[in-house]
């Protein structure tokens, strides 16, 4: 398809996605590196108890930022908000690299957050200014490439950090945060010279403190008792006190957007639009099915199989591959054809197949089932998780595009959050039981029975866990579960016990994943498909501009569109459609970037 008049060249586009994809790289590489180096972050900090909060506090403030990044770019441009984030990102990465305690790591992870939140929204809005939703497509895939290799690089690069002792004088695991610095710098120096972008035409609004502010109120503590909830227990007093400030949160927060209007942080009219509702409701499910899968994927290869974090991460390389497989196809596809629905319907079912495969590993399932199954479960992430967002950029206004982004990631990380939470409770509650029944199963065998009458297998220390545990020894089972280290060091005899344990907990969880995609699949049927634009965000919104100036200067030739109104049916506004052939085109140049808008001959 040719390009727009005005619209930037693939030369150009490409210049810019490299910038983009550095940010994106940033945040997303972060979260696997700090995972697989957090062990050793925590006891060279002496508060290894304490990490939790490390990891609740980015994930608090990411969250809480992402919607205020849409909305505030909608109304003052992209760019400099994006070059805020990865600013306030290198700024958190700086402090995180000198901190002294955990207490400091956790405060400084939550500066890092503030920035995260606009590394991947801002990146996919910005795509979308750029370029027309059926040529956004293809370039959208790159994106999940970055998320493909992060997920591996991540836990290697952690891996090598957390075993240096010191690099350059400084503590290895301090360049887990200190080596995004030259990345987030080539960033910041490609993004200030290739991204311009035409200034916003000032329109009145104002700033909605006050759902910021309710919503603030209610997703931390409801974030705070998914990370902390299995610490301190569901029902606990704590529990109770975050689920009540969260659900005073929550309400005041709808009650503030409804006061809003337009101005609000997240408008409620979006919820009218077929499309953005039924597409928050799917982001949602999926993100907490995913992040199920994705969070037990890498427990069961660390203790089923025995295997390090690095080399986790380099077995789930078929996962990554199933990602950018599906994320390519479905894009080039799109692009193509224009249509775009069959392919998160296609991506939900396959999610579901793939998570109901995974639910039938065992500690002696071969590493090659467990790649196949694993590629299956990516390419249906490949195939649904920018062709969602794609519908959704597609069906609101070009002027509220960055809301309709960055609303589409809130929900997929609030459900990936609440999946997480839930699935890994859901593990670590019936491990227990599941590992006494396979005590009972194994210990008559043969080979177990062997085992405890083998005078070297009684005299090794590492065995003196289970042997404890078995004689009834006062504190033998205390505890077992809370390090599950101690399980490598055991002979393989008393060892299976404890993995086929573990394997079969998270075949109950993955088994859960797999009906939680059964909701996802029903959603994504329900999904209307309407007609991809041809103009990008930009040539969009110059366009509503140049028909509101003709309104009001009299012509009576375009009525402008109600700020308030959302088609139920997803269809597009008025302001969104093709220009009649006979219409001048007019041209809109800032800092050497045209822009091509269409208003009717006067």
């Amino acid at each position: 398809m040719p390009s727009a008049p005005g619209a930037p060249t693939h030369r150009q586009i490409l210049t810019i996605l490299g910038g983009l994809m550095i940010g994106m790289f940033l945040a997303a590489l972060d979260q696997t590196i700090v995972a697989t180096s957090i062990r050793t972050i925590g006891d060279d900090l002496h508060g290894l108890s304490l990490q939790a909060w490390v990891t609740t506090a980015y994930l608090v403030t990411s969250t809480i930022a992402t919607p205020l990044y849409g909305k505030l770019s909608d109304i003052y441009g992209r760019k400099p908000f994006y070059l805020f984030a990865i600013v306030m990102f290198l700024i958190g990465s700086l402090l995180s690299g000198t901190a002294d305690s955990m207490y400091q790591l956790a405060m400084y992870r939550g500066v890092q957050g503030l920035g995260a939140g606009g590394l991947m929204s801002l990146a996919i809005t910005i795509l979308g200014d750029l370029v027309p939703p059926r040529e956004r497509a293809r370039y959208q895939g790159m994106f999940l490439a970055v998320f493909g290799t992060s997920s591996v690089l991540g836990p290697v690069i952690g891996g090598f950090f957390a075993g240096a002792h010191t690099i350059l004088g400084i503590a290895g695991w301090r360049w887990v945060f200190l080596v995004n610095l030259p990345i987030g710098i080539i960033g910041l120096v490609v993004i200030t010279r290739v991204l311009h972008l035409p200034p916003l035409a000032k329109v009145p609004h104002r700033i909605d403190w006050q759902g910021a502010l309710a919503l603030i109120v209610g997703l931390v503590p409801l974030l705070l008792i998914a990370e902390q909830g299995r610490a301190w227990g569901w029902d606990s007093g704590s529990a109770f006190v975050c689920y009540s400030l969260g659900a005073v949160g929550i309400v005041l927060f709808l009650l503030a957007e409804r006061a809003a209007g337009a101005d609000a942080l997240l408008p409620l009219y979006l919820f009218r639009n077929k499309v953005f509702a039924i597409g928050a409701g799917a982001n949602t499910i999926i993100g907490l099915g995913m992040f199920g899968g994705l969070a037990t994927l890498p427990l069961y290869l660390q203790i089923a199989k025995g295997m390090n974090p690095t080399q986790a991460g380099l077995t789930l390389i078929p996962l990554t591959f199933g990602i950018m497989s599906g994320s390519i196809i479905a894009g080039q596809l799109t692009s193509r054809t224009g249509r775009y629905k069959i392919f998160p319907m296609l991506g939900t079912t396959l999610l579901a197949l793939g998570a109901l495969l995974l639910s039938r590993l065992g500690p002696d399932t071969t590493l090659l089932t467990v790649g196949v199954y694993s590629a299956l479960f990516g390419l249906g992430l490949g195939l649904t998780m920018q062709p969602l967002i794609l519908a959704v950029q597609n069906a609101v206004p070009p002027r509220e595009m960055g809301v309709a982004t960055s609303s589409s990631l809130f929900f997929r990380q609030v459900g990936g959050t609440l999946g997480t939470a839930v699935f890994l409770s859901i593990l670590f509650s019936t491990v227990g039981d599941k590992i006494g029944a396979a005590f009972k199963a194994i210990a008559p065998t043969a080979d177990f029975q062997a085992a405890l009458a083998d005078p070297a297998v009684v005299a090794n220390p590492a065995n003196k866990p289970v042997l404890d545990m078995l004689s009834g020894a006062p504190g033998g089972s205390a505890s077992m579960l809370n390090d599950s280290s101690f399980i490598n060091a055991l002979d393989p005899r008393l060892a299976r016990p404890f993995l086929v344990g573990f394997a079969q907990s998270i075949d109950l969880v993955l088994l859960i994943a797999a009906a939680v995609m059964m909701i996802a699949i029903v959603l994504t049927v329900l999904l209307p498909e309407v007609p991809l634009r041809n103009v990008s965000g930009i040539q969009g919104r110059l366009d509503a501009e140049a028909k509101a100036a003709a309104a009001d200067a009299g012509t009576g030739a375009v009525a402008t569109l109600d700020p308030g109104r959302v088609p139920d049916d997803g269809a597009q506004p008025a302001d969104n459609e093709e220009p009649a052939d006979s219409a001048r085109e007019v041209e809109t140049v800032d800092d050497g970037v045209r822009s091509g808008s269409r208003v009717p001959p006067a």
